[in-house]
């Protein structure tokens, strides 16, 4: 059998490298740590946890809960030491960061089918089986390599905006059409009367920000500013970009219009247009729910600002993960376009099922949009590649289900359990 290189031990590198040497693959598993750090990295270890110790929810009323036991199903190695390496912190799943790095570093060690690297890679060969894992600050000679391979320039966001799930926003209080289209049905448009967007004003230019790390310190994208940017820079300035009031076909006009568009095929999460954002989580719930609109609005992502390297998945790549240019060549891990510490576990452990698939010349198994693992893996592939952003899991991500609404988590997640279990017996074999 052919061996595998992975490039970065991060949480989907370590996660993909200790899945394949289960199954008996040879892997060279290279990491410029500790000779090189990013400006992130401190801990020499590797599956270093940087910006918080927590892997969310584990309860299975959350996406993120339901993820994570379709992992330990799968029998992933990464959620194993991060369950024995978990401090108290309720439902949630948080870890001693120094015993998880420890313990999954020493799981990469004391494998006999895992070679450990010391260096940094630049180059990459197009013959070899190669993944390619090294997360959101990857080395500034890689991502060029990157750009030589895809043809394209990995995205660099300095903001995203927020997303809301569709059921949770006051349809009485918005109107559906599109600016200057009479017929269009795209957006689902929030208004604002004079008081109301004064008071949204106000409360937008007041409010707290989060405090940059020193390697996050780039100059704002004009072409992508944070709206509480904008608003500094006039208190007109936002109806006349984002929020400006015209083009509908409405008896009366607004005072000002917030717009929300689906963030996917499914209608289920809402995208709040033009509103990329660095405030805290906290202020962006206060903020934005003064949008009557969104009083009672629920959150699946809150906006977000920092330095972000990723691949324009739906784009480049296949739904097995491997460019479509170069089938040898995978992409895990946040690169990918997926967010999150349990996310990032998720694309190792699927990354490493779809390079045995190759190797192996097996057929191609994917697990559905019924399961978090399916849905992370189709919406890489699915989502709108002129505008793609990176994503964490949420229900909206899978495929709905007809039931009571206080039960529909819990037949949503039987649902997938039960699809896992009938994988896992492909999987294992």
């Amino acid at each position: 059998m052919k061996e595998v290189k992975i490039i970065g031990a991060g949480l989907a590198g370590s996660e993909c490298a200790l899945s394949l040497a289960k199954h008996g693959v040879k892997v060279k598993l290279y990491d410029m740590k500790p000779q090189k750090m990013s400006p992130a990295h401190h801990n020499e270890n590797f599956c270093e946890l940087v910006c918080s110790n927590t892997m969310k929810s584990t309860s299975l009323e959350y996406a993120t809960g339901l993820l994570k036991e379709e992992l330990s199903i799968l029998d992933s190695e990464v959620l194993k030491s991060a369950k024995e390496c978990a401090v108290d912190a309720g439902d949630a799943l948080a870890v001693d960061r120094v015993l998880f790095a420890e313990s999954v570093t020493q799981k990469l060690k004391a494998n006999t089918n895992i070679e450990i690297i010391h260096e940094e890679v630049t180059k990459i060969d197009e013959n070899e089986i190669t993944v390619i894992a090294t997360g959101p600050l990857t080395s500034d000679d890689l991502a060029k390599e990157i750009t030589r391979l895809t043809g394209q320039q990995l995205y660099f966001y300095d903001a995203l905006a927020p997303i809301v799930d569709a059921e949770s926003i006051d349809k009485s209080k918005t109107f559906v059409g599109d600016r200057w289209n009479d017929d269009g049905d795209s957006y689902i448009n929030c208004p604002l009367d004079e008081n109301e967007y004064k008071a949204f004003y106000e409360a937008l230019v007041s409010a707290e920000r989060v405090k940059l790390k020193d390697f996050e310190q780039e100059k704002n994208f004009e072409g992508c500013l944070p709206v509480e940017v904008m608003a500094q820079r006039g208190y007109d300035v936002l109806r006349f970009g984002p929020m400006k009031p015209v083009g509908f076909k409405q008896e009366k006009m607004p005072y000002a219009v917030l717009q929300l568009r689906k963030e996917n095929n499914l209608g289920t999460m809402l995208n709040l247009v033009g509103f990329q954002t660095n405030l805290t989580y906290k202020e962006q719930k206060r903020v934005f729910s003064l949008v009557p609109a969104l009083k009672n609005a629920k959150f699946l992502r809150f906006g977000a600002m920092h330095r972000n390297s990723f691949i324009n998945a739906p784009k480049f790549l296949n739904s097995t993960q491997n460019l479509k240019n170069h089938q040898n060549i995978f992409i895990a891990g946040q690169l990918s376009g997926v967010e999150g510490y349990t996310e990032s576990v998720a694309s190792g452990l699927l990354c490493a099922i779809f390079v045995l698939q190759y190797m192996q010349e097996m057929p191609k198994v994917n697990l559905s949009i019924n399961t978090c693992l399916g849905a992370l893996s189709n919406y890489l592939v699915s989502a709108n590649e002129n505008n793609f952003q990176p994503m964490h899991i949420n229900w909206g991500l899978l495929a709905p289900i007809i039931a009571p609404k206080n039960t529909k988590r819990q037949e949503m997640a039987k649902r997938a359990l039960t699809e896992i279990k009938e994988f896992k017996k492909i999987w294992t074999n």
